[in-house]
């Protein structure tokens, strides 16, 4: 149930529909536009959502996909049933044009059915006609006219058409020829057509002077239009060639008509697919256009809005060279009620229409403007107070006409029920206004329904506070610009910022002091609450970013060290280079001497066998000494590089501990915990050591713990109890740093080549990019991919930017179109 009757001009999804239908060629096909309702199926929602998604990748990827207009053909289905008639040769070219459209999309969709499953399903038992189109083509050229060779008659009698014209215009130039000779018509005079004749001009003086008929005359009545005898005979014939002509013409109509009628059923289920078609490539190329997607269809009762946009605010504000500023909101069974509050015009109603529009859009099958990752839950209603309804006819004032779409809205309400009110309460003195709404609110929350409120009124802002299943919202405010911000924060009232606005605008001081005073102090001091609040998030804010800042310099810094790096580095490998054939030069020469050696000692007759053995195992002492070197220069670079990234983790994870330490700091100080009891089991650290143990029992105030395997009495007040986590910590063996090799195998065996970041915030997924691209670099993985979603592409900027700024990545692109496109980056690392 959708109310009020006007729901779609309320939220604006009338002009939407417009701009879709715009884009739509068939008028079928706009026809079905408007068909396209309010839906409470889940299957049903899912399936529009697949077709108009799958159309949108289609149109996007795909650049052969057949394009052009599509043109309407139940009209001629209408006239394939009527017994008898035949379609004219216009409609029979509007029929080719239309079945070989089918034809190509219904190939086309067929031969990537694994990509576009949905469609491929929609397109399965379609038939495409080709004997018919190649039928058309033997009967009509290009051009729309009927061929010559459409039939053996038809050529016969074009040729005799031919003929008959050629000897009519030969006798024609003979008689004009002859007639200015004689100087009855002007030298200059040529033959004209009148009535479909072939005549011959001449002056009112000359008309006796030939023989013939007279067709026309020119206005003046000065040149009359003659026909002459000697071709009327000719002219008779030609004209009953061109009815010959025609007959055989409707003659292969007729028959081409009667040989189709058989199909009409099956081409009329043609043209209503085409008519999807066409439906589905307006959605699809309107959804390019504003950034829309197929949201994820919720089981659990979650409504998750992530980057909603208003459609038609986000095309005026881009139009201006403005930026909207996206919503977003979470309900769910939990808190399934939002309360709005916040200055005027800051952006309350617009995430009301917003909230709806998006919604409506989802339940009638149309891709919406929000991240891939919102969740939208199907409603079996949908109900809207917004604007004024006030009517002199019925007699209805502004106060009245809420009233009543509130009377509606109790009695149709459920859990499967969404609610949007603007201005709740309003329109009536305020004190029981706020008590009729909060009664109304009441009423909503106990029927279970969602809804998203916006209200000025501060009992309802109290009343969402305290109770169970209804969360405030606040629209934020510039506090130190006197200006709104336009986005939604979750879990706390906003302030009006009255008084802030009237000062703006230039109210002079004594009104505004006069009417603090008449407010009451504890107005005033809510509201200045309310204000510090906002005033002091706006400074932690910024603070954010000014750190933000900090970290791209200190990224860029690292980057330019790391750049020397790599040169000191090629530096240092020339001179091992040389250090290494120095070496062997410096074997070479002892070889040299132990040759002498062996020289010396075959000389004095030795044994053949010993003098063989003792070359052998100098050799292999010289190969282990030369390997040796090289894994001991390997296993230095690897543990150079793992501490390398250890400190720049160690760096992030201290900066990250300062921030939370900043962010504790201007937070409400937590209660002290009390001290834990030492008891029996208890693990325990003595007062400035940093051994743990375990207390084996309690005597009084003296404990028997257990360090380790020593046992010792301690006294009970030089006892501290520490956490499972903290003992765990302190007794776990440490690896030694020599074994690199063990180490980095480990790594391997437990790393994995790509990482969902999806729903994070940015700084979030930064920090889990960074330690991830660590990762990769200490264990030697050459290609990984990061998925990130498409959305509005800031997430995946964001992360290209960090990649830039390592030394190890040689590139990151997109991925293929078939295995993800640009929602997933692909990072490949010169490991080299």
């Amino acid at each position: 149930m959708i109310y009020p009757a006007t729901f779609e001009q309320k939220i604006g999804f009338d002009r939407l529909r417009e701009q879709v239908a715009a884009l739509c060629s068939m008028r079928a096909a706009r026809e079905r536009l408007a068909a396209e309702c309010f839906s409470t199926s889940a299957r049903e929602i899912g399936q529009r959502l697949a077709l108009a998604d799958e159309m949108r990748l289609l149109l996007e990827m795909e650049r052969d996909f057949p394009g052009g207009d599509y043109p309407d053909i139940d009209f001629l289905v209408a006239k394939l049933r009527v017994e008898g008639s035949f379609l004219d040769v216009e409609e029979v070219m509007t029929l080719y044009g239309a079945l070989s459209a089918l034809g190509g999309i219904v190939s086309f969709i067929r031969t990537r059915g694994e990509h576009y499953p949905a469609l491929f399903e929609r397109t399965r038992d379609i038939a495409a006609f080709p004997e018919i189109v190649q039928r058309i083509e033997t009967i009509l050229d290009r051009f729309g006219n009927v061929r010559d060779n459409a039939s053996p008659a038809l050529l016969q009698v074009r040729r005799a058409i031919r003929e008959h014209e050629g000897q009519a215009a030969k006798r024609l130039q003979a008689v004009l020829a002859s007639a200015k000779s004689a100087g009855i018509v002007d030298a200059d005079a040529q033959i004209s057509i009148r009535e479909g004749r072939a005549v011959i001009p001449v002056s009112a003086a000359n008309k006796r002077k030939i023989n013939g008929f007279i067709h026309d005359e020119s206005a003046t009545g000065k040149t009359f239009y003659i026909e002459p005898v000697e071709v009327v005979e000719i002219n008779n014939e030609l004209r009953e060639l061109e009815y010959a002509e025609r007959r055989e013409i409707v003659r292969i109509l007729s028959e081409f008509t009667d040989a189709i009628r058989p199909d009409t059923e099956s081409i009329a289920v043609s043209g209503d697919y085409l008519a999807e078609i066409d439906m589905l490539r307006a959605k699809g190329r309107w959804a390019s256009e504003n950034g829309c997607v197929k949201p994820i269809l919720s089981t659990d009762d979650r409504l998750v809005l992530r980057n909603a946009r208003h459609p038609l605010l986000q095309q005026t504000l881009r139009a201006a060279g403005r930026e909207i500023v996206p919503l977003d909101l979470q309900l769910d069974r939990r808190k399934h009620i939002l309360v709005i509050s916040g200055p005027n015009a800051g952006g309350k109603s617009v995430c009301l229409k917003t909230t709806g529009i998006v919604q409506y859009m989802f339940q009638c099958g149309f891709l919406v403007p929000a991240s891939e990752n919102s969740e939208l839950p199907v409603f079996r209603s949908l109900f809207i107070d917004i604007g004024d309804e006030q009517s002199i006819d019925n007699d209805l004032s502004t106060y009245s006409s809420h009233l009543l779409n509130m009377k509606h809205m109790l009695a149709g309400a459920s859990d499967r029920t969404l609610v949007l009110i603007d201005e709740f309460g309003s329109g009536t003195e305020p004190t029981i206004g706020g008590a009729i709404a909060e009664a109304i609110l009441e009423k909503l929350l106990e029927k279970g329904c969602y809804g998203v409120i916006t209200t000025h009124y501060a009992n309802i802002k109290y009343y969402a506070s305290n109770t169970e299943g209804i969360a405030n919202g606040a629209m934020q405010f510039d506090v130190q610009r006197i200006r709104p911000l336009f986005r939604l924060e979750m879990g706390k009232p906003g302030s009006s910022f009255a008084i802030e606005i009237a000062r703006k605008i230039g109210l002079p001081e004594e009104i505004i002091r006069a009417a603090s005073e008449k407010a009451g102090s504890d107005h005033i001091n809510i509201e200045r609450q309310l204000r510090e609040i906002a005033r002091d998030k706006h400074y932690w804010e910024q603070k954010r970013d000014r750190i933000r800042l900090t970290d791209r310099k200190v990224e860029e810094l690292e980057q330019t060290y790391s750049e020397q790096l790599a040169g000191i580095r090629a530096e240092r490998q020339e001179i091992l280079r040389r250090a290494k054939q120095e070496a062997q030069q410096l074997i070479a020469d002892a070889n040299r001497q132990i040759e002498n050696t062996i020289r010396t000692i075959r000389e004095a007759q030795a044994e053949k066998e010993l003098t063989r053995l003792a070359r052998r195992e100098l050799e292999d002492f010289r190969e282990q000494q030369v390997e040796k070197a090289d894994d001991a220069e390997r296993d230095a670079a690897v543990s150079r590089e793992i501490e390398r990234i250890e400190r720049r983790r160690q760096r992030r994870a201290e900066r990250k501990a300062r921030e939370g330490a900043a962010a504790a700091a201007a937070a409400p100080a937590p209660e002290v915990e009390k001290p834990r009891e030492v008891v029996e089991g208890s693990k325990v650290r003595m007062e400035g050591q940093d051994m743990v143990g375990v207390v084996q029992s309690v005597k009084g105030n003296r404990a028997q713990v257990a360090f380790g395997q020593i046992l010792t009495t301690v006294d009970r007040s030089r006892l501290r109890v520490v956490s499972n986590s903290e003992y765990r910590e302190a007794t776990r063996p440490v690896a030694p740093r020599t074994v690199v090799s063990a180490d980095i195998s480990a790594r391997k065996l437990r790393f994995r080549d790509h990482i969902d970041v999806r729903g994070m915030r940015a700084a979030e997924a930064l920090e889990q990019v960074r330690d991830f691209i660590d990762d990769a670099l200490m264990v030697g993985v050459s290609t990984v991919s990061i998925l990130h979603g498409k959305g509005t592409g800031a997430l995946k900027e964001e992360i290209r930017r960090y990649l830039r700024s390592v030394p190890e990545v040689v590139s990151a692109v997109d991925e293929h179109a078939d295995r993800g496109g640009a929602g997933i980056t692909v990072v490949t690392f010169d490991l080299s």
